[in-house]
């Protein structure tokens, strides 16, 4: 077999490569001015790519010993926050030096006795009382286990992943009768992404207005934390909520508390295979689909199709594949963690737009966020 012709790209791509892979052409360019701050940064990213996981750990403890939280109410000396730990004097330090070095915590100067005093970092602070990032943070232990053997996940060998048995809509058992899930089989599942609605809600209520609408279902809305920060922007909005029994039961109870539920109505389904209530004029799905194949995807949008009227809106939002500037977040964190989830796929904007026209929608717009690194949207209309 005659071997393949070279294109121009191929060739200068391949002695790139080459070039990068010689310890020759790192030193030289180490020890020359103009190139050594792009060597040095470089070595510094491929040495965080290794060490990115005693990072993530560094922060879990601090998580777990609500040092954040401590901090927020001034700074403190190493031997007050060593007995708070119950560590030694040396544990503390060490994983003081480590998060101040991560920009978690600062040291502030000495105390009348000699202690470094320290307080909160630059990356520290936005962390005190962020409920949606330290659930994230705690609820990491199960993934870490499930990529302890990459390979394996990879090639769907060895016993199933944990995270897969942690969201109730990826097991089998789930696309038949709802009514039998247990209500501890969601409530792992439900609080952590009732923990994280509050900073998604934002982004989606600063980027589209609800307004011009008179009833909102959401559809997979959870414990209906979303709906309860559309309802305080938009008084006059009639809202409906769909989800498994045991979560629609908790969402009534939020609406309850909250003073909406004259308005705000949720009703127990699986809507994977049950018909969604009819009646809105525009619906939502919020950090829904990624969690499917497109198989399942395509059942969840023309249900909703189904529930609109001809001229209906849906608002579409969460992490997408290839957002400029987030691409490790939608393509490695969450590849990975949905293949660990057992079901699920980042896709981008434009691969989620094919499953829209699929189903039954058109005039899609993809509307900025001011984090898209957090959730991006999509808007159609029932077509």
């Amino acid at each position: 077999m005659a071997a393949a012709t070279l294109s121009f790209t191929d060739w200068l791509l391949g002695w790139r490569d080459r070039l990068l892979s010689s310890p020759a052409f790192h030193r030289a360019a180490s020890g020359f001015a103009l190139t050594r701050p792009i060597a040095h940064r470089h070595a510094r990213e491929v040495f965080d790519l290794v060490a990115g996981f005693v990072y993530s750990q560094v922060l879990a403890a601090c998580v777990k010993l609500d040092l954040f939280k401590t901090l927020s109410r001034g700074p403190q000396s190493l031997s007050v926050l060593a007995h708070q730990f119950g560590m030694t004097r040396e544990a503390a330090e060490r994983l003081l030096v480590a998060a101040q070095s991560l920009r978690l915590v600062e040291k502030r100067g000495h105390d009348a006795q000699g202690e470094p005093r320290y307080g909160l970092g630059m990356l520290g602070a936005p962390l005190v009382d962020n409920e949606a990032v330290i659930a994230m943070v705690e609820h990491h232990s199960v993934l870490y286990a499930d990529l302890a053997d990459p390979l394996s996940l990879l090639r769907g060998i060895g016993p199933p992943p944990s995270l897969s048995e942690y969201y109730p809509y990826t097991a089998d058992s789930a696309m038949t009768g709802a009514a039998e899930i247990a209500p501890e089989k969601v409530a792992s599942y439900s609080r952590l992404m009732s923990a994280s609605q509050p900073l998604v809600a934002a982004e989606i209520l600063d980027a589209f207005s609800f307004s011009g609408h008179r009833h909102l279902l959401d559809v997979g809305g959870g414990e209906g934390r979303f709906l309860v920060s559309v309802a305080e922007r938009h008084p006059h909005l009639k809202m409906s909520l769909f989800d498994l029994p045991p979560v629609a039961a908790n969402a009534q109870q939020r609406f309850q508390n909250a003073g909406i539920s004259n308005r705000a109505q949720a009703h127990g389904g699986n809507f994977l295979a049950d018909t969604l209530p009819t009646g809105a004029d525009i619906a939502s799905l919020v950090r829904v689909i990624h969690d499917h194949d497109d198989e399942r995807a395509s059942k969840i949008l023309s249900a909703i199709r189904r529930a609109l009227p001809t001229g209906g809106t849906l608002v579409l939002a969460e992490p997408m594949s290839g957002t400029p500037g987030a691409e490790a977040m939608g393509d490695a964190y969450f590849g990975f963690y949905l293949l660990a989830m057992g079901r699920g796929q980042a896709r981008t904007a434009e691969q989620l737009s094919d499953l829209l026209k699929q189903a039954g929608f058109g005039k899609i717009r993809l509307l900025p966020t001011r984090i898209p690194l957090q959730v991006r949207m999509l808007v159609a209309e029932a077509v």
